[in-house]
């Protein structure tokens, strides 16, 4: 508890700023929304720190400059945390690191802190009609893109459908096309088909008329051939 104060008597903020501990509240308050360019500009009338505590708030001044750059030079940090060379500074940094306080990276080369992740501070009254502002607009933002994503899925659903149709009809014509080819190739092998029997019967037995102009051949062959043999005698 306060030095001079019951446990059961609370001071409003208010209060405190006016009593005879308002040094020790200002400090509180430089802890929760303050940085350490705003502790020495009224380290005359605030409780002095120690080394530690110096850092602590150190670390608490990158961390507010983190959520307004995310890329913050070096040339700024040691002038905000009024640290006298480039050493000291990395090494503030990479015990910030190790405390979790921010994760980033330290780029030598182009002299700047790259941040990827801090922890938040302390919201001052003033700020909150701000930040109502900025959640309202991204409020709007997700609305605006809600309703575009669902534009495009109904328009995704619409040709999905389409194509669902054409794809039936496509099939649908497919079938009755086979349909038709089957049908169509019945009906020409039923008219070109013939009676196996009577087949191997046309196999069997020549025609009438075949006989016949195979025995007047023979018998010509035969005339012929005795005709030549008649010449040949009397020649001879």
């Amino acid at each position: 508890g306060v030095p001079g104060f019951s446990p059961l008597y609370v001071l409003s903020p208010l209060q405190l700023a006016e009593s005879e501990f308002s040094s020790v509240f200002r400090l509180l308050t430089l802890f929760a929304y303050g940085t350490y360019s705003d502790y020495l500009s009224e380290a005359g009338n605030l409780p002095p720190l120690t080394e530690a505590q110096k850092n602590k708030l150190r670390h608490l001044s990158v961390v507010t400059l983190a959520a307004k750059i995310k890329c913050i030079p070096y040339a700024v940090l040691l002038e905000q945390l009024q640290l006298k060379n480039v050493r000291q500074l990395e090494d503030l940094v990479i015990e910030a690191v190790y405390a979790d306080v921010l994760r980033g990276s330290l780029d030598q080369r182009n002299q700047r802190l790259e941040i990827d992740y801090c922890i938040g501070r302390d919201i001052r009254r003033e700020e909150l009609s701000t930040i109502t502002r900025t959640l309202q607009e991204w409020c709007l933002g997700c609305e605006v893109v809600l309703s575009g994503i669902e534009e495009q899925v109904s328009r995704a659903n619409q040709h999905k459908e389409q194509q669902l149709g054409l794809k039936q009809q496509i099939e649908s014509e497919v079938a009755n096309l086979k349909k038709t080819i089957k049908v169509t190739t019945a009906a020409a092998a039923a008219a070109t088909s013939q009676d196996p029997e009577q087949h191997l019967t046309e196999l069997r037995e020549p025609a009438p008329g075949t006989n016949q102009r195979q025995a007047s051949k023979k018998a010509s062959k035969a005339k012929g051939l005795r005709g030549s043999a008649k010449i040949w005698s009397k020649s001879n």
